[in-house]
């Protein structure tokens, strides 16, 4: 029987690894400034803004989606092995459900939230979901119900958004319209991102390399979600 050592050499060394490891490291650490943010000519223009602004709140939402990289950590892990599209919408209506309660639910219902909390179980979304891509629950001997954990950590992505633009005081003028649109601006952004993801997937299963990079790449979405963790569970501590 190898010893654990040895296992865990042995999958560093697995093709792609390393590679994919460094790639979802850089976004990681290069956006740890911008995750969730809302910074800039952004920030300015919703300190300012009064009354009801469909089309501004509409961009804003869909940018957020698409620049979100750990939001998108956590989808690309969920349709990682969905192979039928009515399983990827499945998946996905769950996780914009809980997003879109809890995002309404903080803003307009005035709940609050700690960001780093919030962001720290983010990021272990992105573990649970690589983890089980990998197998690791049947290693364990148990079967979380997958529909009912997407929705869950769903809730958690949807407090993250929340509690940035929360922490702007936007306007009470126009609020629920403004904030019903940027939601929406939400759902149009992941529908974006995640038909870019799908055309990529398509396009690494028909290469014939899918299976053999699969573990690294889940190995690195694991990796990624670790060091999103331990960033927001610092920041909680020492502020």
């Amino acid at each position: 029987m190898r010893s654990i050592s040895e296992s865990i050499s042995a999958v560093w060394r697995r093709p792609g690894v390393l590679a994919a490891v460094a790639a979802l490291l850089a976004i990681a650490v290069g956006g740890f400034a911008r995750a969730h943010g809302i910074a800039g000519d952004d920030q300015e223009f919703l300190l300012r803004s009064s009354g009801p602004m469909v089309g501004p709140f509409l961009y804003l939402g869909a940018k957020h989606m698409v620049t979100g990289y750990d939001h998108l950590l956590f989808l690309a892990g969920v349709i990682f092995f969905l192979y039928r599209l009515k399983d990827v919408a499945l998946y996905v209506t769950l996780f914009a459900i809980g997003h879109s309660v809890t995002l309404l639910l903080g803003v307009l219902g005035g709940l609050h939230v700690n960001s780093y909390i919030v962001d720290a179980i983010i990021g272990l979304s992105v573990v649970y979901k690589a983890f089980e891509n990998l197998g690791g629950f049947r290693t364990l001997g148990v079967q979380p119900n997958t529909k009912a954990a997407v929705l869950i950590f769903g809730f958690f992505h949807g407090f993250g958004l929340a509690t940035k633009l929360q922490d702007l005081a936007i306007s009470r003028d126009g609020l629920v319209i403004n904030m019903v649109s940027f939601n929406v601006g939400v759902e149009i952004g992941q529908l974006i991102a995640l038909s870019l993801m799908l055309i990529a997937f398509n396009l690494w299963r028909t290469s014939g390399g899918f299976f053999k990079h699969a573990y690294g790449a889940n190995v690195a979405l694991m990796t990624a979600g670790f060091v999103l963790f331990g960033y927001q569970l610092t920041g909680y501590f020492v502020t």
